[in-house]
């Protein structure tokens, strides 16, 4: 199995940043794309941003463009969502996910899922 801990939520205004982390465990045989993931109450989970765990390729949501940026250190099996610039919209619970295929914009393309990190930006 894979297992994924998410990392480094929390609170913060309009304008900041925050860094969230996934530390992945277990077979990662699967995992050619990891993906960050955010959902608010009564909403679909919507893509955020992706990496291949090889090239490090990346991919991002327009929402995100410019602001994000992800990333992984293959020697601690961790990726990364370093978040800038930071707006009100984007407070929801972010999901890191791994497995999933190019292009990784659909949930349904991945295996494993992390618990989630709240992440609340206040205006």
């Amino acid at each position: 199995q894979v297992q994924l801990v998410e990392s480094g939520g929390g609170l913060v205004q309009a304008g900041g940043s925050l860094r969230l982390s996934c530390a992945a465990s277990g077979r990662t045989f699967s995992r050619y794309a990891m993906g960050w993931f955010r959902q608010t109450p009564g909403s679909e989970r919507e893509f955020v941003a992706a990496i291949t765990w090889s090239a490090g390729s990346t991919y991002y949501a327009d929402s995100v463009k410019g602001r994000f940026t992800i990333s992984r250190d293959n020697a601690k099996n961790t990726v990364y969502l370093q978040m800038n610039s930071l707006k009100p919209e984007d407070t929801a619970v972010y999901y890191c996910a791994a497995g999933g295929s190019w292009p990784p914009v659909s949930s349904r393309k991945y295996d494993y899922w992390g618990q989630g990190t709240q992440v609340t930006v206040s205006s």
